[in-house]
C-alpha cells in the first residue's frame, strides 16, 4: 500500500491525496476545507455511490435500508456510532432503498436492513439483518 492514501470528500466529493500515517489526525478537503471524516454515516445516491466506492483507498461499508423498516430505526443508532469507531479504517454509507431502488435492484437487495463492504468497488463481505454497535463494528474488522 502506498503512503499516501486517496480519501474523497463526503461533502464536495473531491478526491484527496492524505498521508497513511495523518489519516487519525483529523485531515480536512482541500477544495472545502470540511473535514475528511465526520464520525457520521453520509447519504449516498445513484449519482454518487460509484464515485465513493471506487476513488476511496479505504472501504466503504453501506447500510441498505428504507424508512418504513423497524429493524432499519432500530439499527440505525448502532450504525452511527459505528461511523466514530471506525473512521478512518472505513467510511460509513447509507442507501435508502425507497429513494434509490436501482441501487438495491444493482445489488440484489432481497432483505433491508443489509450492509455490505465495498472495497475499490467490489463486495467484499454481505450482511444481512440488524445488528448492534459491537457486532457491526467486530463484522467490519473481521473483513477489512
Amino acid at each position: 500500500m502506498s503512503d499516501m492514501m486517496r480519501i474523497l470528500c463526503p461533502r464536495c466529493h473531491t478526491i484527496n491525496r492524505v498521508p497513511a500515517a495523518r489519516l487519525a489526525d483529523g485531515p480536512k478537503c482541500g477544495q472545502c476545507h470540511e473535514p475528511l471524516f465526520t464520525g457520521h454515516p453520509i447519504a449516498l445516491t445513484a449519482s454518487d455511490f460509484d464515485v465513493h466506492a471506487t476513488r476511496n483507498d479505504i472501504a466503504l461499508v453501506v447500510d441498505f435500508w428504507a424508512p418504513w423498516c423497524g429493524p432499519c430505526r432500530m439499527m440505525a443508532p448502532a450504525y452511527e456510532q459505528a461511523a466514530k469507531a471506525l473512521e478512518p479504517l472505513a467510511r460509513l454509507g447509507k442507501v435508502n432503498t425507497v429513494d434509490e431502488p436501482t441501487l438495491a435492484a444493482r445489488f440484489g437487495i432481497a432483505s433491508i436492513p443489509t450492509m455490505i463492504i465495498f472495497r475499490s468497488g467490489r463486495e467484499v463481505a454481505r450482511q444481512p439483518g440488524a445488528l448492534g454497535l459491537q457486532d457491526i463494528v467486530r463484522w467490519v474488522r473481521t473483513h477489512l
